[in-house]
C-alpha cells in the first residue's frame, strides 16, 4: 500500500466540510484516484459506494438519470442495488470517472443540499468544454488535485522516512548534507526520475527494483493515454498525437521551447492550441509559459504561443522517448544511474524540476528574449516561481556546468523584482556570486 500525501486532504475536507460541498479529485489517468478514493471510504465511513462511471450497469445510469427527483426513493434504490445500509452523515458516495457521465456530476448540487451523505468524485479531463456542455456545474464542488508521488512519497514506498524530513532542514538551515549523505540521497533521486511517480511504475519497481518491470508499467500507461486521445479528442486526435509525440525531441534541444515547425514548417499555433490544451487539461503534461515582462504578475504577461511542455512524470518521459525500442536498449537508464548524462538526456531534469514544482502549487513560467544585437538583452531563465513579493529566479545544470551569464543578467536587468536567485544542480548546498545552489533533490522545499 502506498502512502499519499493526498489522504490528509481528504481528512481536512470532511472535517471542514461536514457534507456542505463534494469533493472532486482531478487527475491524469492512473495517477491513483481511484484507489485513493475506495481507501479513503473504506477507513473514514461506517459504509460506501462506489459508482464507477466507466463501467457502471445500465440500471444505475437510467437511476441517476430519471429518479434523482425523490431523493428517499433514489438513496433507497441506490443502497438496494449495492447491497450496501446507507448511514446518514456516517457513508460515502463515490462518483469515479464523472467525466464519463456528466448529468452525475450536475446532480451533486441537490444531493449535496440534501445533507444526508458525502460525496467524493474522481475524474480526468473533467474541466474539458465537450464534458460539461448543457449540464450546469456544481458550486457545491470543491476541488483537489492529484499528482503522481513527489519525491517524499517515494522515499516512504522505499520504506524511507526519515531523509525528507532532513532535507527540509538542511534547506531552511541552508547547510550542505554532507558527501556521504548527499551521495546517498542522489543516488535515490535518479531511481526516482526513471521509475516517476505513477504509482503501477512504483509497485513495479518496488518488487526486487526491477526497472524493466517499471517500464512496462508505463509503457502501459503511455499506450492508456494514446487510447483516451482517440476517444476524448475526436475530430483533431492527430493533431494531439504529433504534439504528444515530439514531446521528447523538443525538450532534447538545448532552447527547450515548443517548435511546431518540427510537426510541420507550415505549421501555426491557432491551429494546434487545442491540442496542447487537451493533453494539459488530463494533466499528462506540465505547460510552461513565457512571461514577457518579470516586473507584472507572470500570469499577466503570459505567452501561451511560446510554451515549454514537460510530460506530468519524468518516468514516463524516460519510456517515452524509447517507445520504439526494447527496454535493453534505453541508455537512459545506464545514464541517469551512473551520472553519465550528456546535454540532451540532461532534459530529464529540467523535467523533474517542473514536476516538482507543479505538485509543490506553482503554475510553470520561464523567461526568454533573444536579441541578437544587445547581447545583455539576450537570456534565458528556466523557472520563476514567486517569492515573498518577488520572483526567484531558477536554472537548472549539471554538475560540471561553467556560467550562469542568463542569471547574471537577469539579476541586473530585474534587480527591483528578484528574490533568491538559485541553481538546482548535482551537487551539495552551496552559496556563490549571492546565488544559492541547491541539489535536485531540494526542489520540494521551493
Amino acid at each position: 500500500m502506498l502512502k499519499r500525501k493526498i489522504y490528509d486532504e481528504l481528512l481536512a475536507w470532511k472535517q471542514r466540510s461536514s457534507g456542505q460541498t463534494a469533493l472532486l479529485i482531478d487527475g491524469a489517468r492512473r495517477v491513483g484516484k481511484s484507489y485513493i478514493a475506495e481507501l479513503f471510504a473504506r477507513q473514514e465511513y461506517k459504509s460506501h459506494i462506489i459508482i464507477d462511471f466507466g463501467n457502471a450497469p445500465k440500471d444505475i445510469l437510467e437511476l441517476i438519470e430519471n429518479e434523482s427527483a425523490d431523493l428517499d426513493l433514489f438513496f433507497a434504490k441506490l443502497g438496494a442495488f449495492y447491497s450496501t445500509a446507507l448511514h446518514k452523515r456516517e457513508s460515502l458516495i463515490v462518483f469515479d470517472e464523472v467525466q464519463q457521465f456528466p448529468r452525475a456530476r450536475q446532480l451533486v448540487k441537490y444531493l449535496v443540499a440534501d445533507g444526508r451523505y458525502d460525496f467524493l468524485e474522481t475524474g480526468s479531463l473533467i474541466r474539458l468544454k465537450k464534458n460539461t456542455e448543457n449540464i450546469i456545474i456544481p458550486s457545491e464542488e470543491e476541488h483537489i488535485e492529484m499528482f503522481p508521488l513527489d519525491f517524499e512519497e517515494f522515499l516512504w514506498a522505499m520504506g524511507d522516512e526519515a531523509t525528507a524530513p532532513l532535507i527540509r532542514q538542511c534547506f531552511a538551515s541552508r547547510k550542505p548534507l554532507g558527501q556521504a549523505l548527499h551521495r546517498k540521497v542522489m543516488n535515490d533521486f535518479r531511481q526516482y526520475v526513471l521509475v516517476g511517480g505513477m504509482p503501477q511504475s512504483v509497485l513495479a519497481y518496488l518488487d526486487g527494483k526491477n526497472f524493466e518491470a517499471s517500464d512496462e508499467a508505463k509503457r502501459r500507461i503511455l499506450r492508456l493515454y494514446r487510447d483516451d486521445v482517440s476517444k476524448f479528442a475526436a475530430g483533431y486526435e492527430e493533431k494531439v498525437y504529433a504534439v504528444f509525440d515530439n514531446i521528447p525531441g523538443q525538450l532534447a534541444k538545448k532552447e527547450k521551447k515548443y517548435t511546431l515547425a518540427a510537426i510541420d514548417k507550415n505549421a501555426r499555433f491557432r491551429a494546434y492550441e487545442d491540442s496542447f490544451i487537451w493533453l494539459n487539461e488530463a494533466m499528462v503534461v506540465n505547460a510552461c509559459f513565457n512571461a514577457t515582462d518579470p516586473g507584472t504578475a507572470l500570469a499577466l504577461s503570459a505567452d501561451h504561443a511560446t510554451q515549454k511542455c514537460y510530460m506530468a512524470d519524468t518516468g514516463l518521459l524516460v519510456t517515452q522517448a524509447f517507445m520504439d525500442r526494447a527496454f535493453a536498449d534505453n541508455e537512459l537508464y545506464r545514464a541517469v544511474l551512473f551520472d553519465k548524462l550528456d546535454i540532451n538526456e540532461g532534459m530529464l531534469m529540467e523535467n523533474i524540476v517542473a514536476q516538482m514544482l507543479r505538485r509543490n502549487g506553482h503554475k510553470l513560467y520561464f523567461y526568454s528574449r533573444s536579441d541578437v544585437e544587445h547581447r545583455e538583452n539576450h537570456m534565458e531563465i528556466d523557472f520563476l516561481i514567486p517569492e515573498k513579493k518577488k520572483l526567484a529566479p531558477i536554472e537548472v545544470k549539471s554538475a560540471n556546468y561553467r556560467s550562469h551569464s542568463s542569471l547574471d543578467k537577469f539579476r541586473k536587468k530585474f534587480s527591483h523584482t528578484i528574490g533568491t536567485p538559485y541553481i538546482l544542480y548535482p551537487k551539495d548546498v552551496m552559496e556563490k556570486d549571492g546565488i544559492w545552489h541547491l541539489p535536485l533533490y531540494m526542489t520540494m522545499c521551493l
